[in-house]
């Protein structure tokens, strides 16, 4: 339990950090809250919302030109982003030199931060505060790496922390405070905390339509009836915004309509199509190459570049492959200008192929009911079903309901995941030695290359040498079927046919032909054991 003393203390600090970044800088005589606050940023009806490593300033311009009223940066962390300059300059160009982020050109913008400490929180929140129009605090992560950091979604259960977050914001910072929440299982429960969250100060409130388990391959459908709920509830006092089930420009409207929301905001659909805002669906080659020019005039990181060249493109690469490995490996921004240049030249043939044979796409659905879109336009991802993972070996058949969960949890992700870092696992973890002394043990980083194995419904990725760009399993099973034996890192020595000098008998080709039959019916136990 925190005395008296210290609260006192930490109060007292709060108000000198307060008064410091009023003398150094000139905010609105009065802080403006709630619909006030909403109209003077110009009522946002279309939002870009908060992706770490995805939201950054280039994209965030580009999603304005595409009609976008609102943005968020990426989550930072608000202890680092208070404690250590490095981490400032690296999350957030210009802070240091007063530009703040893109200027007055990328404006509104709200700040999100995850936090834990209210004290950290006010330190960072003050030092963006000049350059933004609110700070937003995340409620809604729901990665690994928010359980073990104690923010995000994992706060759920911690409604007197979350409290103190965010009146802390409220009661000092020279701005409004926003929050972004996931709802709860029961709908009581998700409107009672709503509640919560805006009587503790929260002057914009977005509510991402899923549970904190729904990530990932397990994602599923947002509930857009507890987000109406929610709006009925705590909109009259605050702007309310859905997230979550945006896949084409038409959902926007449905999603106002069922929610009766101020706004929406976009995530996935907004990486995959940038212009999700407007009714039209661009050429991803003419988005790439406006981005790419948008990174050449304000630098920014390679990652995060080649991440969004695989989101656009994504429909391209599965058909153009032999691009992807080359977009998986580019090292400079100039590769990347050269590749999108050669997709270009790619789609446009392409597209005239598909005019000149008479191919029309209009009114045409998948079992679904979702259109089917030609490849070079932008458009939206839908997620694989992840497979079952309680029968992938026989070992597993007496594990508890608890195992297979934690199995499907831990599956592999798909490319584009890896590609971002998502789940990126940077803590270091203990173990107790013989002795009984703790010793630090620092995880491996898996290597993962931003390739999907070609084989259908592998979410494995593949080998950078294999010639079939399939993973080591499933390359041996494609050379069983087609009886050629060509893949040299994924060789299979028992029925690689030796070279034979010509007019050699026809008895090993026979002979080989046997062995490749038995054993497309049977693969070896050594086989499977070592498939991914």
């Amino acid at each position: 339990m925190v005395s008296e003393k210290v609260k006192e203390e930490v109060e007292q600090r709060n108000i000198a950090l307060v008064a410091n970044c009023r003398a150094e800088h000139t905010f609105p005589a009065e802080k403006l809250s709630s619909f006030d606050f909403y109209k003077s940023i110009g009522s946002p009806k279309y939002v870009v919302a908060p992706m770490v490593d995805q939201s950054e300033l280039a994209w965030r311009i580009l999603s304005r030109r595409y009609n976008a009223d609102l943005c968020y940066t990426p989550m930072f962390n608000a202890k680092l982003f208070a404690k250590e300059e490095k981490y400032r300059d690296e999350h957030w160009a210009g802070l240091k030199s007063g530009l703040g982020g893109g200027g007055p050109n990328d404006r509104p913008l709200i700040v999100q931060f995850c936090a834990n400490d209210p004290e950290y929180l006010l330190q960072a929140a003050l030092m963006v505060a000049p350059y933004c129009d609110a700070v937003d605090i995340n409620l809604g992560c729901p990665q690994h790496i928010a359980r073990r950091g104690h923010y995000g979604s994992f706060l759920m259960e911690d409604w007197p922390l979350i409290s103190s977050l965010i009146s802390t914001l409220h009661k000092h910072l020279p701005i409004p405070v926003t929050a972004k929440i996931r709802v709860f299982p029961e709908a009581e429960k998700t409107v009672a905390y709503a509640k919560m969250v805006v009587d503790a100060g929260a002057q914009i409130l977005v509510v991402h339509g899923r549970l904190r388990e729904m990530k990932g391959h397990l994602t599923g459908v947002a509930d857009w009836e507890k987000i109406r709920l929610v709006r009925e509830a705590v909109g009259h006092r605050v702007p309310v915004i859905a997230n979550g089930n945006i896949l084409y420009h038409e959902d926007l409207e449905r999603c106002m309509e069922k929610t009766g929301c101020d706004g929406i905001m976009s995530a996935e659909g907004n990486l995959y199509n940038p212009a999700i805002f407007t009714p039209e669906l661009p050429q991803s080659w003419k988005l790439a190459e406006e981005y790419l020019t948008i990174c050449d005039e304000h630098d920014t990181k390679l990652a995060y570049t080649r991440g969004h060249l695989f989101k656009i493109f994504r429909p391209s690469l599965v058909i153009h492959t032999d691009l992807r490995t080359e977009l998986g490996m580019a090292t400079t921004r100039e590769e990347l200008w050269t590749i999108t240049r050669k997709l270009k030249d790619r789609l446009i043939q392409d597209a005239e192929t598909s005019r000149m044979e008479g191919e029309s796409f209009e009114g045409r659905v998948d079992d679904q009911g979702f259109p089917i879109l030609p490849h070079w336009l932008a458009q939206p991802y839908f997620r694989q079903p992840m497979p079952d993972q309680s029968k992938k070996e026989a070992g597993q058949e007496g594990a508890s309901e608890t195992d297979t969960t934690a199995t499907t949890l831990g599956s592999k992700r798909t490319a584009d995941e890896a590609a971002q870092g998502e789940d990126s696992e940077t803590a270091t973890a203990t173990a107790t030695t013989s002795s009984g002394k703790v010793r630090k043990i620092k995880p491996k980083k898996t290597k993962v290359q931003a390739n999907l194995c070609q084989s259908d419904q592998c979410l494995n990725t593949f080998s950078a040498k294999c010639v079939h760009q399939r993973c080591k399993g499933c390359c041996r099973l494609h050379q069983r079927e087609t009886s050629i034996f060509d893949c040299e890192p994924h060789a299979i020595r028992s029925m690689v046919q030796e070279q034979q000098p010509k007019g050699d008998s026809q008895e090993t080709t026979v002979a080989i032909a046997i062995d490749v039959s038995v054993s497309a019916d049977a693969p070896t136990a050594a086989d499977e054991k070592k498939s991914t």
